[in-house]
């Protein structure tokens, strides 16, 4: 179970490692952890930092000090999955049409503009 867990953390950690080089930016932290279904409130992605070695200057979190912390997140299951109702809502106010789907296009201007 530990090693299944610790490679579905690598996979979602390397999705954000640019430079591929085991580091990302430590900005990236929170949506790496949502990525893996845990939805932390940012005072509990700031606690989660704290527990992880932030290599300075520039802010970047290795790979080896993110994936204990991360493993022991999931093992206790410390963050509940947002509820499936809560998600389809969101999802029906993005469907300004009442499709049943949102086109990349309108996803991306829901995304990007305030």
């Amino acid at each position: 179970l530990v090693a299944e867990i610790e490679k579905k953390i690598t996979e979602a950690f390397e999705v954000f490692d640019r430079e591929s080089n085991k580091t990302v930016d430590v900005r990236e932290i929170g949506c790496i952890v949502r990525s893996l279904g845990c939805f932390p409130t940012e005072a509990e992605v700031q606690e989660l930092l704290e527990k992880i070695e932030v290599e300075e200057p520039g802010g970047f979190v290795h790979l080896e000090h993110f994936l204990p912390v991360m493993t022991k997140v999931l093992l206790d299951r410390r963050f509940r999955p947002i509820p499936e109702d809560v998600i389809l809502h969101a999802f029906e106010a993005l469907d300004e049409n009442k499709c049943g789907y949102i086109t990349k296009e309108d996803l991306v201007k829901h995304l990007t503009e305030a």
